[in-house]
């Protein structure tokens, strides 16, 4: 059925059900699996991109500042390769052959482009829920993969509180 899964992860709630269904159907279906990570300074907690180059913006800020928010952001890099490679051993430990990958950019796009030259048979992603507005201008990326992806996509919903929104808690 499937050989190669693709798990879009990032440090919510859904993610740990959208790794848990992974692991289950990959160890099922003998099939690999690699899991995907994408940075991106547009994001929380993420940190803003002004501050990547702020000689751009603002010629006067002193060297400083700018390189505690790249030491900072190393930091957080160096913190989500240990996230991924601890999820890796876990999967690694139940029978599913585990890979993993950090990207930077825009997660939707990056998800498909992995997806093509991996190249996967099924991405796993999760659903925050966003809608309206809050998916007007900050985009859904399960929505986006939905409709560019190479291969088939299973979307997890998060768990719905009351009044039918996804009720996320980061980690």
């Amino acid at each position: 059925m499937y050989q190669k899964i693709l798990v879009g992860i990032d440090q919510s709630e859904v993610s740990q059900n959208v790794f848990d269904e992974a692991v289950c159907l990959a160890k099922a279906t003998n099939a690999e699996m690699m899991l995907l990570h994408i940075l991106s300074p547009l994001e929380e907690p993420y940190i803003s991109p002004i501050f990547m180059q702020p000689d751009a913006i603002y010629p006067t800020v002193p060297p400083a500042p700018a390189e505690t928010y790249i030491r900072q952001w190393e930091e957080l890099k160096q913190e989500r390769l240990e996230w991924l490679r601890s999820l890796t051993n876990t999967a690694i430990n139940t029978g599913v052959k585990t890979g993993f990958t950090q990207n930077m950019g825009d997660a939707g796009r990056i998800i498909c482009e992995v997806a093509r030259s991996w190249p996967a048979d099924l991405i796993v992603l999760g659903r925050r829920g966003r809608a309206g507005l809050s998916e007007f201008f900050l985009g859904s990326v399960s929505n986006y993969v939905l409709h560019h992806a190479p291969c088939s996509v299973m979307v997890i919903q998060g768990k719905l509180s009351d009044s039918g929104t996804v009720i996320e808690k980061t980690v």
